[in-house]
């Protein structure tokens, strides 16, 4: 018989399941992904740092986990909590099961729940600090953890890369510069696909430093976290304006945002799966994105920047895409390089090289 462990909300609700993964105790924000498939992606994927993962789709774990599909070498998340989890997977490509990657991670992860009630809760309450661990902790015991747990704000420094790497492809036509809060491997396969040789930099990275490289473009990750956080990535952006094209995706787009002068905020339950539709502004096209956030750009402070809102969210008319012609800037909030999809989005590497044709 598995050995079972609790999910203490905030608010002192409690939920019960049982444990897999690893066995330490974890408080962080509690947050829900509805995606279908893609549970490799999402915890290989350093934007889920320090949150609890609830999947909204009751099974998980059943083609296992294949070495060719990670995002990034670090499993990210705090926690991962589940209906039905699968140990015993059918797939030719797996190397190891889902609940064999977190143990040996050390995440632990929480099945048998009822996701739908937890999911439901989420969205109607938004999201909330939480605890995994034993069962034998009191409700009272776990608001108190949670409070006297510290929220960190140093999310980007843990997840961003210590030194400089190179990713070349043949043929290429562009150099382009990544500063890395936390960046998806997809990104960069995906600027390599568009021709561009990549040089990713860690994110507190100088201007100066960048420049040098002499990039044809900088590309700014996405990353876990407030945006308001990184501001050595904000100060950097702000002197790399207008001297270079920039291209941001997720926490790249709102760390572009506030270099410019604009604000953030944070959503009630943020977004996060493979199924947000989001309009083009420009040719009122509608793309089924992927998505990965807590905070979105505030329409109203871009008033005065410079920057024009390029996307809107039909769910909730929030701001997925900027640009500035002038500057050669372009940002979304969305992950055109997801993985797995939807592909609808993929344009948006195009349209950065052809910035940078045009200079």
């Amino acid at each position: 018989m598995k050995a079972e462990r609790r999910l203490i909300l905030e608010d002192g609700t409690a939920y019960t399941g049982a444990a897999f993964g690893g066995s330490r105790t974890a408080v962080s924000e509690i947050v829900f992904n509805t995606s279908m498939a893609g549970y490799q992606e999402i915890v290989s994927d350093p934007s889920y740092t320090d949150q609890a993962i609830v999947m909204s789709y009751p099974l998980i774990g059943n083609y296992g986990v294949a070495d060719e599909d990670f995002e990034s070498r670090i499993i990210s998340p705090s926690a991962f909590i589940v209906r039905d989890i699968n140990d015993n997977p059918s797939n030719f490509r797996w190397a190891k099961t889902l609940p064999e990657l977190l143990e040996e991670s050390n995440v632990p992860g929480l099945s048998g729940v009822d996701t739908r009630k937890l999911v439901r809760s989420i969205r109607d309450h938004g999201s909330r600090r939480c605890v995994i661990t034993d069962e034998e902790m009191s409700a009272e015991e776990g608001i108190k953890l949670i409070a006297d747990t510290p929220v960190p704000h140093d999310a980007v420094k843990r997840s961003s890369c210590r030194k400089r790497w190179y990713s070349r492809t043949s043929n290429p036509l562009y150099n382009i510069v990544a500063i890395d809060c936390g960046m998806k491997s997809n990104i960069v396969r995906m600027l390599n696909k568009n021709r561009c040789n990549v040089t990713v930099v860690p994110y507190n990275t100088g201007y100066e430093d960048i420049l040098a490289l002499k990039p044809d473009g900088v590309f700014v990750s996405n990353g876990p976290g407030d945006p308001e956080d990184v501001t050595e990535v904000i100060d950097t952006l702000k002197m790399l304006r207008g001297k270079t094209v920039l291209f941001g995706i997720c926490l790249g787009h709102q760390l572009i945002a506030l270099s410019y002068g604009a604000k953030t905020y944070k959503l009630k339950f943020g977004h996060r799966g493979g199924n947000h539709p989001v309009r083009d502004l420009r040719n009122g096209k509608i793309e089924i994105t992927s998505q990965n956030h807590s905070y979105a750009v505030d329409e109203k402070s871009l008033e005065g920047t410079g920057l024009a809102v390029s996307h809107v969210n039909i769910l909730d008319g929030t701001v997925e895409g900027l640009c500035s012609e002038e500057d050669g800037v372009m940002s979304v909030q969305y992950h055109p390089e997801s993985a797995p999809g939807p592909q609808d989005s993929a344009y948006l590497f195009s349209q950065f090289t052809a910035l940078m044709k045009r200079g």
